[in-house]
Order: C-alpha cells, then structure tokens, then sequence
C-alpha cells in the first residue's frame, strides 16, 4: 500500500493542479505587474481611496493599515481592518487602486450582510482542520491497514476545505464588481482607468478560480484512492 499511494496514477491530478495554480499565479502577477507602471489621474495612493470609498460608504468603523508583503492585502471582518500591502498601500498607480478598490468591496460585503461573506467567515475553522488534517488522515489510512477507518473521515474532513474554496469564489467575484462599481460611481477614475482595474482584478479573480479547482482534484483523487484501497 505504501508503494502504490506514492506511485499511483492520480498524480496527473496533482499536477494538473499545480499548473493551474501556476498559470494563474503567474498571470496575476505578470498583470499587476505591467499596470502598477500607470499612475492614477487622481494622484491618491491605494490608502487615500480606500478611505475615501470607505467614507463614501458611509463604513466609519473600520481602520486602514499597512501590512508588509506583496499583493498581501485583505480585509478582516473581525477587527474590522482593511489592510494593505507595501505593493499598493502607497502606491498611486492604477492597479493598487483597484486592488485597494476591492478589499473595500469586502468591507461593504461586510456592512451590507452579504450572505456569502458571513458563510466564509464560518467555514474558516473547519476549513482549516480540512486543510491540515484532511490529507495527512488519508494518507495514514492508506498506509497502514488496521487504520483504514481514517480514510472516510480524512475525505470528509477535507470537504470542508474544498467548500471554503468555492464559497470564496461568489465573495471575490461580488467584491470586484463593488470595487467597479464605487470607483466609477464616486468619480475616483476615468473610465479608461476603470477598464484596466477590470483586467487586474479578473487576472486576480482567476487565482482564486484555480484555487478551488486545484482542491476539487484533490478531493477526486482522494476519493479515487479511497476507491482503490475497497477494491484491493
């Protein structure tokens, strides 16, 4: 058993989810990239319009802060923090606009009680455990027969964290549009502007895409190596 877990066949689904995450990891990158060399006719940096969208917003609750890394930027519903990344915090080019744009578009989410937001937020101990517990409890009831039992539980438990992965994808989508929407509803760019902030965050929306897709085939080929072991 200990041989066919490591040289079974579904492996082509690890790779293949490795490529897709890979393609679009180098996508988003490649995009912020090429748009973070235009600057904004508004000459805010990515800070200034998150307050301001958030002013805007009518949303006084929630602080801006800076957080070190690149493209690292998020917003956390439980501290009502929005915090954003050395990439775009200062930043006055067009695509830290629109990334500062869309983590607005979550504090929004969260003002508005976007049902998907609130789902999220939920599943994020079990998707956790899913994360972590999920594929190492397989893989111990593959290994080691008189512990086969692991196997159901490690498929179950991982659920969870494909669920969290799809759930996040209506969230990402919704807080993009919102983004779009306020940046041009607000005034805070030109219409020409608006288009490439569209093209960044579709290049990052399709990150999250292949996230989920990468922990469906995960799942499959779990629940294929689950199937193998009854056969045998």
């Amino acid at each position: 058993m200990y041989g066919m877990y490591y040289y079974d066949p579904t492996y082509f689904l690890v790779i293949i989810a490795a490529l897709i995450s890979m393609i679009a990891s180098m996508r988003v990158n490649s995009t912020f990239q090429k748009y973070s060399k235009v600057r904004c006719t508004s000459g805010m940096t990515g800070a200034d319009v998150a307050r301001r969208i958030l002013s805007l917003s009518g949303i006084t609750d929630v602080e801006v802060e800076h957080v070190s890394g690149r493209l690292s930027d998020h917003y956390d519903p439980r501290r009502k923090v929005l915090r954003l990344s050395d990439s775009v915090f200062n930043s006055k080019s067009v695509a830290a606009l629109g990334v500062a744009a869309h983590e607005c578009g979550h504090a929004i989410q969260h003002q508005k009680k976007y049902a998907p937001l609130g789902l999220r937020s939920l599943l994020v101990p079990a998707a956790s455990l899913g994360s972590n517990l999920g594929i190492p409890l397989v893989i111990a009831g593959l290994i080691f027969g008189a512990l086969d039992f692991l196997v159901p539980i490690g498929i179950w438990i991982f659920i969870f964290a494909v669920l969290f992965q799809v759930v996040t994808l209506p969230v990402e989508f919704n807080a993009s549009r919102r983004a779009i929407g306020v940046l041009g509803d607000y005034g805070l760019m030109q219409r020409e502007e608006i288009g490439i902030v569209k093209k960044v965050l579709g290049a990052a929306a399709m990150t999250y895409v292949a996230a989920a897709a990468a922990s469906v085939l995960q799942l499959l080929r779990l629940v294929i190596l689950a199937g193998g072991r009854r056969d045998n």
